[in-house]
């Protein structure tokens, strides 16, 4: 499924393809307005004085002008304006009518959208370093925005973004190195895709392929494997625009302490234009599923982290299900195993489809509803299309969930087996429909000495989600990578041999009814809150940087700017923010609110 920032009315797509610069201008509406007509009163008996007509016009003139008054306000608080006008919360109506320049951008799940008048998408280098320039000369600001895939939709401004969808060349390939130099609005897909003729790919990938360069790297996006540091360690250089020192290059040799501040950035110390990646070499990959349960994964758990290439648990709530995926090189002596499933596709995926079709019927005789002529072909669904759909029947009853989840538990067990093919290809998984996500990384020991906390987290997630009935639908997906030395990284650390395991809860949003996306997603932010009270900081969890939410609660976020600073080097970050965009322009609400 195509997971790309979706944006409404005339914007243009941010897929690459060959498009003229926009130019946005902002529109002034002018309000028409009818005055009614005043009769005279009719029952009146005497004459009509020159006093009592002066009294009726003054009145008439004093409406008038009321009225005209009143109309301009409205007009004028109707438009969305800039985060920094000062009157940007005084809405008196909410939904008025957009202008036709005025652009609803929202991120792939649709939980987070701005109205924007002011989005560019510069063909190269020098348009980008004009884009930049002229911003920061009128203070306007200019968010870098990639494919719109976070969750938390971090890239997104109101005033203003900039996107590189445009700049998605590869620039160079050294072989003889394994590096590749890339316009950093290349997407990973078509990066793999360059460079595969080479006998190149990326050490490592998330689980989708959709997300530019330059912004799967600022957030600090991982793989899974206890051996595999997250995406940011692959960079080795990059180029940078900066509103105040125009386009600088940092590596481990140029501006170090910039470098490995910059790496995992977050968009607000200059937009990455160019990065240079190290690569490996292109190999095939053995997949194997298996399904096991908690204490067996608990024995042969320091074995599977260190024999792998690539390992990830997913657990079924409210069952003792653990999906065991890993990932490794195909043998060059032995080949791929050979190896015939039980059960065809159509056969792991049969009882999901019966399931489908008994809780359809129950759920529409209880709501009186006629079979829809509309209705799919529930055949040619995938496994999480329909789980998609057994979830929107009643995604917040827990007693349904369980039964959904169970669904999914069978359907792993008749999915065990072996699957081959190219790393690209292997390492994706198909995460869903649209969802709201919460993923902590905290550290787990050493891949010599694992400290087995990533398992005791996990024990104790299952057990709260019990204990407070949460309809928490599957999988809680656990997986994991070494250390970073980019100082922004949540997996960032000083020693060599440190491992850390990332952690995702998820809710999906298989409706587009806005009441029931609401209750899923209250639902979802009680999951998170309890999750977060009685977990991170025990475990030293922290958020990943493309999936942390802001607390609208002014404790809450003076707690979470003091808990970030005790992790992370927030005056060294401010500190070259300052210096390399002193008029915040690179900066959204979000950062701001984060990093005062």
């Amino acid at each position: 499924m195509l997971r790309a920032l979706t944006l409404r009315r005339s914007l243009t797509s941010l897929h690459p393809h060959p498009h003229p610069h926009h130019h946005l201008k902002t529109l002034t509406p002018t309000p028409t307005t009818t005055i009614p007509k005043h009769p005279l009163n009719p029952t009146s008996a005497r004459p009509f004085s020159t006093t009592k007509a002066s009294d009726a016009e003054l009145r008439k003139y004093l409406g008038y002008a009321a009225l005209f008054v009143f109309c301009g306000a409205a007009t004028y608080y109707s438009f969305p304006f800039s985060e920094n006008a000062k009157h940007k919360k005084a809405q008196i109506f909410r939904y008025a009518p957009l202008p036709d320049d005025l652009h609803t951008v929202s991120n792939w799940s649709g939980t987070h959208e701005v109205q924007t008048r002011v989005f560019h998408q510069p063909e190269n280098l020098q348009q980008l370093e004009n884009v930049v320039k002229e911003a920061n000369e009128k203070k306007t600001r200019i968010r870098p925005v990639g494919s719109g895939l976070s969750p938390n939709g971090i890239g997104l401004s109101r005033a203003g973004m900039v996107n590189l969808a445009l700049m998605d060349r590869v620039l160079e390939v050294d072989k003889e190195k394994k590096t590749v130099r890339v316009e950093a609005g290349i997407r990973v897909q078509q990066l793999v895709d360059g460079i595969k003729e080479d006998g190149l790919t990326l050490q490592n990938f998330a689980s989708i392929r959709e997300q530019q360069i330059g912004g799967i790297v600022q957030v600090g996006a991982h793989g899974t494997g206890a051996r595999l540091p997250p995406i940011d360690e692959q960079v080795i250089s990059m180029k940078l625009v900066t509103p105040a020192k125009g386009t600088i290059e940092v590596s481990k040799e140029k501006h170090p302490e910039l470098f490995y501040l910059a790496r995992c950035g977050l968009g607000a110390l200059g937009v990455v234009a160019e990065v240079t990646i190290q690569c490996v070499e292109r190999q095939e990959l053995v997949e194997h599923t298996t399904v096991s349960n908690m204490k067996e994964v608990k024995k042969n758990h320091k074995k599977s982290l260190s024999d792998n290439k690539h390992v990830k648990y997913l657990y079924i709530p409210y069952t003792d299900t653990v999906v065991v995926v890993t990932c490794n090189p195909v043998s060059k002596w032995k080949g791929p195993p050979k190896f015939k499933p039980k059960y065809s596709q159509d056969e792991a995926i049969q009882h999901v489809r019966d399931l489908y079709r008994e809780s359809l019927q129950k759920y529409r005789k209880i709501k009186n509803e006629s079979p829809d002529n509309d209705e799919p072909d529930i055949n040619e669904l995938s496994f999480t299309e329909l789980r998609d759909k057994l979830l929107a029947l009643d995604p917040l009853n827990k007693d349904h969930v369980i039964k959904v989840n169970q669904a999914e538990a069978e359907f792993w067990k008749k999915s065990e087996g072996f699957r081959v093919g190219w790393s690209d290809e292997i390492l994706g998984f198909d995460c869903g429909g649209q969802q709201w996500v919460s993923e902590t990384c905290f550290p787990a020991g050493t891949l010599a000495k694992p400290s087995m906390k990533d398992l005791e987290f996990i024990e104790e997630l299952k057990q709260l989600i019990e204990k407070e009935e949460i309809p928490a639908p599957a999988p809680i997906e656990q997986r994991w990578s070494g250390r970073s030395k980019s100082a922004m990284s949540p997996a960032s650390s000083l020693e060599e041999d440190d491992i850390f395991s990332w952690v995702g809860i998820i809710m999906y949003l298989p409706t587009m009814d806005p009441r029931q996306r609401k209750e899923i997603t209250e639902e979802f932010f009680h999951y998170r809150h309890r999750t977060q009270a009685q977990l991170w900081d025990q475990y030293s969890a922290y958020e990943h940087w493309a999936k942390i939410e802001v607390p609208k609660d002014k404790e809450e976020l003076a707690a979470l700017q003091a808990r970030l600073r005790k992790r992370f080097p927030v005056d060294a970050y401010n500190k070259a923010r300052r210096e390399l965009d002193p008029n915040r322009i690179l900066s959204n609400n979000k950062l701001e609110k984060l990093f005062p």
